[in-house]
């Protein structure tokens, strides 16, 4: 089974869309088969990928109120081995009509699970901006929970909610979710960045990835060009430190497996 990785935050604008286009580049870079998905009405990765939302037929909506199969929904992308689900404003109504349904937290899991041998290494689910429908069905499939945070205030303060949400859901749905904090868009010419990084670090431990992401302008102009940063220019800042980030993340997962089968 492939490993499936949330990305969340309910902080808008800390690179969760940035972050999911740009860790499953690396890991495709690094090997792996990855499956990208599009939880967001406003369909950023979509259109990041080069796509248009309105204009496939199937979606992560289908998904979601439809229970259509997870590879139906499924599309090649221009980078090889990395593919997509997309998105449109129709899974906005998820968060209205799922709660009515029995044990709607976990549609997109059971999803997962009934798609069976799935050519993937990589799940990564790119969540919208809110701890709602969406968020808890992409935190009870996931086995990790990666959180993009600032080195600012009001992105830390957001982790909060966060963190009381992980604990519902390994109460209730998934037992074995994990987090890690990945800090983004850092300057460490900013005083305040530092300090703020400092005391994630001291809070939170092992709980945040080593590798950092440093503000970089080809992150931005690569979205806006439909393609990951390691496609737009190989030689960035932001491709670097994205595959350091990938190979944290591959590491992590062998020293999980390892300890579930000793």
């Amino acid at each position: 089974m492939p490993k499936t990785i949330a990305i969340s935050n309910e902080k808008g604008g800390v690179a969760k869309t940035t972050t999911t286009i740009s860790l499953g580049a690396a890991l495709v870079d690094l090997g792996h088969r990855v499956l990208v998905v599009d939880l967001d009405a406003q369909a950023n990765l979509t259109l990041a990928l080069g796509f248009e939302p309105g204009e496939s037929e199937n979606t992560s909506s289908n998904i979601m109120l439809d229970n259509a199969p997870l590879l139906r929904a499924r599309y090649k992308t221009d980078v090889e081995n990395l593919d997509l689900i997309p998105s449109n404003l129709r899974i906005e109504t998820s968060e209205q009509f799922l709660p009515m349904r029995t044990n709607f937290t976990t549609i997109l899991k059971r999803a997962i699970a009934e798609a069976g041998n799935l050519p993937y290494d990589y799940i990564l689910l790119d969540c919208p901006p809110a701890l709602g429908a969406i968020t808890q069905n992409a935190l009870a499939a996931a086995d990790l929970l990666l959180i993009p945070t600032q080195a600012e205030y009001f992105s830390a303060y957001a982790l909060r909610n966060m963190m009381t949400l992980v604990r519902r859901i390994r109460e209730v749905d998934n037992p074995n979710l994990a987090y890690r904090i990945l800090v983004t868009m850092l300057d460490n010419r900013n005083r305040t960045h530092r300090n703020i990084h400092e005391q994630l670090r001291s809070t939170f431990g092992e709980g945040v990835f080593s590798a950092v992401i440093e503000v970089d302008t080809k992150l931005r102009e690569s979205s806006i060009a439909g393609m990951p940063i390691s496609r737009y220019k190989s030689g960035a800042r932001g491709t670097t430190q994205y595959h350091v980030l990938a190979q944290e993340l591959i590491e992590y997962v062998k020293e999980t497996e390892n300890k579930q089968a000793a």
